[in-house]
């Protein structure tokens, strides 16, 4: 059975630590969302102090430790790390394609939502997980303990991806099962009604979410490094189509641009992260270039 080390990398760890993924969410007003005035009045529960930096709230001193230190130390408060993230991976059968890339995309799925678990854990926030096909098959509910690191990836090494997906039926009932404005992470090849699933991810949005979707391809399916005739199975369906693959790369490349670009577009207008990877790309690096842009976006 796989490790944790196989899929949570020291080296990895050591790039993501210092990265705060909970940046974009906070600026974005997702406390005040949650709470009317999250910072006056002290009307959320407190938890520790910390040194106050510049750009903090000047409200949010505590002069009584001021006159006892002669330092400046902001409270700060449990709703600024309370925030609960899910990592929502796509378990059917065409994750598991690989044509000759070391990992197939739903091992490179795992690495990248091990990272994003670790990063949570740091921060003290709950991370569970949820795993779906036609429907939502595996739900592990958020913990922050440092066990659940561990508990998930017992989860996901354990799954074999079969069956065929509903990307669309599986988020829309994601988004009722979450009772409050979180941070859901979505990993998939998104095989599935480019329109239905914009939707859902939509409602997902609407409904308070920061939705971040990893639209993991393997590489041939994004380079298509085929020649001569050669026969296409659908992994989910079985269904089959003889092509010849030189005449067939153009329209491939063209139909998949634009099946990428449909997903940018909507997702930009929706405020949704839309990240496209493929396996050739190293998952760090992959990852790493995208928490550095959204930390900086923030």
């Amino acid at each position: 059975m796989a490790t944790v080390e196989q899929y949570l990398k020291p080296a990895v760890i050591q790039q993501i630590k210092r990265l705060d993924l909970r940046a974009q969410f906070i600026v974005k007003g997702f406390l005040q969302g949650l709470h009317a005035s999250p910072f006056h009045g002290f009307s959320v529960e407190f938890s520790e102090h910390r040194k106050y930096t510049h750009g903090d709230n000047p409200q949010d001193i505590d002069w009584l430790v001021y006159a006892k230190t002669d330092k400046y130390y902001t409270k700060k408060f449990e709703a600024e790390t309370n925030i609960t993230g899910y990592l929502v991976m796509d378990q059917s059968r065409s994750m598991a394609y690989t044509y000759r890339q070391e990992l197939t995309k739903f091992d490179y799925s795992i690495c990248l939502a091990a990272a994003l678990c670790y990063l949570m854990i740091q921060q003290n926030d709950p991370v569970g997980l949820v795993t779906f096909g036609k429907k939502i098959e595996q739900f592990l509910p958020p913990k922050s303990k440092r066990q659940q690191i561990a508990s998930v990836l017992s989860v996901l090494a354990k799954l074999e991806p079969v069956g065929e997906t509903d990307i669309s039926k599986s988020l829309t009932q994601l988004a009722a099962m979450i009772k409050h404005a979180s941070l859901v992470m979505v990993f998939s090849d998104l095989l599935g009604d480019a329109d239905d699933t914009i939707s859902s991810l939509r409602r997902l949005r609407h409904g308070g979410n920061d939705v971040i979707l990893f639209h993991v391809l393997d590489e041939a399916e994004v380079a298509f490094p085929f020649h001569g005739l050669m026969e296409l199975e659908d992994p989910e369906t079985k269904q089959k189509l003889e092509v010849d693959a030189d005449n067939f790369k153009k329209d491939y490349t063209e139909e998949l641009k634009a099946f990428r670009d449909q997903y940018s577009a909507e997702c930009f207008k929706s405020g949704i992260d839309y990240v496209p990877l493929d396996t050739s790309m190293p998952f760090d690096r992959a990852l790493m270039e995208y928490l550095v842009t959204r930390r900086q976006r923030a």
